[in-house]
């Protein structure tokens, strides 16, 4: 797959997932799976790039903050932690 392809970050995960699939396949050769670290190392930074570089809209903004503040309220841990304890 191309990298100018991966437009999003579900897309660059979802290749990462495939090169993990074809690197623990033991029909792959070393030399396939060396070009496949490559890429994915590529991937990994384009990844990074996109977080660092994400910005939240205004509205997003506030769900985010009144979504950190209910966790505060309960002692800084989410629902999904709670159940677990």
């Amino acid at each position: 797959m191309s990298d100018s392809t991966l437009h999003s970050f579900d897309d660059l995960t979802g290749r990462l997932d495939e090169i993990i699939a074809t690197v623990r396949s033991k029909d792959t050769s070393l030399e396939r799976c060396l070009d496949l670290f490559d890429e994915a190392i590529g991937l990994g930074s384009k990844a990074v790039d996109m977080v660092d570089t994400f910005e939240l809209s205004p509205r997003e903004e506030e769900q985010l903050a009144e979504s950190m503040e209910g966790d505060a309220a309960h002692g800084g841990t989410s629902g999904a932690e709670e159940q677990q304890h």
